[in-house]
């Protein structure tokens, strides 16, 4: 059973840099999988051709996920991580046969008030794999915009300003583009075209099972 805080009114600012995390139900290693994390960053790139956003960093861990989010000319966060958080809980169930809540309280959101916080935000963000002995270098942590920036994938994380690389120059891209099959979900076709390291020559049919046709309205 989920015990939720008193929900307090989200404190939101046009144009602001969010952190937002959510975890999932019952702290559940919903992410346990690469193909998993690879299932719910493709929702994440179909959530981008839906509203409009930036992400300038993120990380995918076992039961939760963190996001650096700006949304765009008005969109709404809650808007923006409703559909993504609905859409792979969808997916998750149907794949795993299961049914209920996949996700625990909602997602917890903050806005990014200074160049220190940002700062400290990506630290803590990059760092999340080492502090939880899933890799020993952070940059190795295929699961998160360090790597994706490195290795230049743009379907997540779009290319940086050049000031945030001169803060993080770790996150400098190595490569030119990524090279990275498309996610192989079990017995099951990830619908529409997905880009890049999520499929770039890609497209499989529309399948209803996703509940994507259905929210993309």
């Amino acid at each position: 059973m989920r015990k939720c805080s008193v929900r307090r009114p989200r404190e939101l600012q046009d144009g602001a840099r969010y952190h937002v995390t959510a975890r999932a139900n019952r702290k559940e290693m919903i992410f346990d999988t690469s193909s998993m994390k690879e299932l719910f960053l493709s929702v994440v790139v179909r959530a981008k051709q839906k509203y409009d956003f930036r992400i300038e960093n993120f990380c995918i861990m076992g039961n939760h996920f963190h996001f650096v989010i700006q949304p765009l000319h008005g969109e709404s966060l809650s808007a923006i991580m409703r559909w993504i958080m609905s859409v792979f809980a969808m997916a998750f169930n149907k794949i795993k046969g299961f049914t209920g809540h996949v996700w625990g309280c909602r997602f917890f959101s903050r806005i990014i008030v200074s160049l220190r916080d940002l700062i400290e935000v990506f630290e803590y963000i990059d760092h999340n794999p080492v502090k939880a002995s899933q890799v020993e270098d952070r940059r190795e942590w295929r699961y998160g915009g360090l790597s994706h920036n490195r290795e230049g994938c743009r379907e997540i994380v779009e290319e940086s300003p050049g000031w945030l690389g001169l803060l993080f120059p770790e996150h400098l891209p190595l490569l030119l583009t990524c090279r990275y099959p498309a996610p192989q979900i079990p017995s099951r076709p990830v619908a529409g075209r997905i880009r890049g390291r999520y499929g770039s020559s890609h497209t499989s049919t529309a399948v209803p099972w996703l509940g994507l046709r259905e929210l993309d309205s």
